[in-house]
């Protein structure tokens, strides 16, 4: 029987696998998040100036709550627009 070294892959055999998502609040230390930062709620928002949802950001809820509030601050404030076309 051959091992794996002997195998050859036309292609990646990783290439089927997820990464696993991870809550970068809690990975990193952050407790605070701060609604005067544009450029760090930029990644938590979309092209269209929309939230992104737990499922695709890997925040845990609890810090996604904190993000949500952080984001609407900042758009009352006018550091964020509400809506945009292609603000990435």
């Amino acid at each position: 029987m051959a091992s794996r070294e002997d195998i050859k892959f036309l292609s990646n055999p990783n290439i089927g696998k997820k990464q696993k998502k991870y809550c970068r609040f809690k990975k990193y230390g952050i407790r605070h998040i701060d609604y005067r930062d544009p450029d760090f709620l930029t990644q938590f928002i979309n092209e269209q100036g929309k939230i992104l949802p737990r499922r695709i950001s890997g925040n845990s809820l609890k810090y996604q709550k904190k993000v949500a509030v952080a984001i609407k601050r900042a758009r009352h404030l006018a550091l964020l627009p509400y809506v945009t076309d292609l603000l990435k």
